[in-house]
């Protein structure tokens, strides 16, 4: 049984933890450093939220409040990355109930997987999973399009759709509610590669298959693979739930320490003090 949080104060004292960087995790680095422990952080996701939350927020208030003709997904992630900036303002509700009463377009079946995880569905579909596809949809829409809310998979994406819809006296309200992984961390991915395989790291605790994933494959890109594995050899590995660490084991990692039956940040950090604890 693990042995309750108090009995861990700075028992991380002088340790080592890496961890993904990533603004819901921010507690998790705050439970470690409470520990003791130096916290190395790390963008081990390809994809995060965009950092512009203002943006994103009056994108979901503005479908809340005012009608729109047609709501447009690229992506299923677009869907995902919404309803959680939705969620984490207390918003989720309206927000789901504003997308149920207006038409939506989905470029593909993922879009549309997103939407039926709420409880919805898609009443148009791209003619085929391309920009010209939507186009060509939108275009057989006989009803008047107004006012159309976009969801970009990029802010620096081709504005081929928002013409389009421009054209035929749209006025189209875009927002890009993710961003990508940039080179610079891709850089930071690379350091502690580096900093596993020279052993200056204790223990690393992933959160999710996407995290194992991207240092998989990052590592791979910059042929840093073995050199990734012999860290992941010296370095103790600790995984939130079973989910990740059977992503791990099938890579051929060993998992060091998992919470016994409890998934979240607490019984994370638990196992972690219970892993390096002296």
């Amino acid at each position: 049984m693990s042995a309750p949080s108090s009995e861990f104060e700075r028992v991380l004292a002088g340790k080592i933890v890496a961890v993904p960087e990533s603004r819901q995790l921010d507690v998790l680095a705050s439970l470690l450093e409470r520990r003791g422990a130096s916290v190395l952080r790390c963008p081990l996701v390809g994809i995060v939220d965009s950092p512009d939350e203002t943006a994103v927020l009056g994108w979901i208030e503005r479908l809340i409040s005012t009608p729109a003709d047609l709501v447009v997904f690229y992506t299923g992630e677009g869907v995902q990355r919404l309803t959680a900036f939705a969620s984490r303002a207390g918003r989720e509700e309206p927000f789901v109930a504003a997308l149920g009463r207006t038409p939506k377009l989905t470029r593909g079946p993922k879009p549309r997987r997103a939407l039926k995880a709420l409880g919805l569905d898609a009443e148009y579909t791209a003619t085929e999973p391309t920009t010209a596809g939507m186009i060509d949809a939108a275009s057989k829409i006989t009803a008047p399009l107004r006012r159309v809310a976009l969801q970009l998979y990029s802010r620096d994406q081709d504005r081929q759709l928002a013409d389009s819809l421009e054209q035929r006296g749209a006025t189209v309200d875009a927002v890009a509610p993710y961003v990508y992984a940039s080179k610079a961390d891709d850089e930071r991915v690379a350091a502690l590669i580096d900093e596993l395989a020279a052993g200056r790291v204790d223990a690393i605790a992933f959160t999710s298959k996407a995290q194992v994933q991207r240092l998989l494959e990052l590592a791979e890109k910059r042929r840093l693979d073995q050199e990734l594995r012999a860290g992941l050899g010296r370095t103790k590995v600790a995984a939130i739930g079973p989910v990740v660490a059977a992503e791990l084991t099938s890579l051929g990692v060993k998992v060091d320490a998992m919470p016994e039956d409890s998934y979240s940040m607490k019984p994370l950090v638990t196992s972690v003090c219970e892993l390096l604890a002296p």
